[in-house]
């Protein structure tokens, strides 16, 4: 299945959720309610996201000396896209990640220890990843399902602290059935938002091959980066996991179903299956 179409999916599976379960736990007004409030939230965080984001790692903007800069630079007019400000995160781990609400208001971050490890030709694929995110808007998907999932989790709040359920409609629900919801329901959106980010790692893998004219350079950074960062991991906030190229922290078992990002094996399998460029 196109990656496009199981996020659309994706995401009106999150929005058939968010429907069933406002209706079930809170009524009219309680959906309405999560959603405002969710909305609100993360409408501030999508507007913001760069400025957010990038002061929360104490990223520092380049110019056209740097050599990150003149490798974006070229590959951003290689896929069409403006230029995004770009910046160094002072941090060891290796690691990458694009921000901002559109592509004119886009922003390409890497961390000094990505630039340590990483050849020219990795490093290239690397960044034609994150542009692949910004030329997708991806950012915007994120703060979509974002938005739904949480207005899931504060209609189940809501209910579990106020009862529950309308006054009339819901008083011969089975209580148990209530509670469950109230307590599957978030966890359901969380799974429901993981697949969403897993399935643009993956479209953003093949966009960022066709931005860089081969898979080559983005698979061996895939692996460099896999094995370096399990050695000097990122310390990051659980919020911005997603945005990274490769996770930050690792989870295994039954925490890899709430994986932001796929295998990075599986990343490069898919790769591999492209068509020569």
């Amino acid at each position: 299945m196109p990656n496009g179409l199981k996020t659309a999916l994706l995401l009106g599976a999150l929005s058939g959720l968010l429907l069933l379960i406002g209706e079930m736990l809170g009524g009219a007004q309680g959906l309405l309610f999560g959603f405002i409030m969710a909305g609100v939230m993360n409408f501030g965080s999508y507007w913001f996201s760069d400025k957010i984001v990038l002061a929360m790692y104490g990223a520092k903007q380049v110019d056209a000396g740097h050599p990150l800069y003149r490798i974006t630079a070229n590959l951003a007019q290689r896929g069409g896209l403006p230029m995004p400000k770009v910046y160094v995160i002072p941090q060891d781990s290796p690691n990458a990640f694009a921000t901002g609400r559109n592509p004119d208001h886009a922003a390409v971050a890497a961390t000094e220890g990505i630039m340590r490890i990483l050849d020219e030709h990795e490093l290239e694929g690397v960044i034609a990843h994150e542009l692949a995110h910004v030329k997708h808007r991806d950012i915007l998907t994120s703060s979509i399902a974002a938005t739904i999932a949480a207005a899931i989790m504060m209609i189940s709040r809501f209910a579990m602290f106020f009862g529950g359920g309308r006054d009339n409609d819901n008083r011969g629900a089975n209580p148990i059935a209530l509670l469950s919801t109230m307590i599957l329901a978030p966890i359901a959106a969380m799974l429901i938002q993981a697949a969403i980010s897993r399935s643009r790692e993956f479209a953003a893998d093949a966009g960022g091959a066709s931005i860089a004219g081969s898979p080559n350079g983005l698979m061996s950074a895939l692996r460099k980066i896999e094995a370096a960062a399990r050695r000097v991991p990122l310390d990051a906030n659980p919020a911005t996991a997603h945005m990274f190229i490769i996770k930050p922290f690792s989870g295994g078992g039954l925490l890899s179903l709430f994986s932001t990002h796929p295998p990075t094996e599986q990343r490069i399998q898919a790769l591999m299956q492209l068509p020569r460029l």
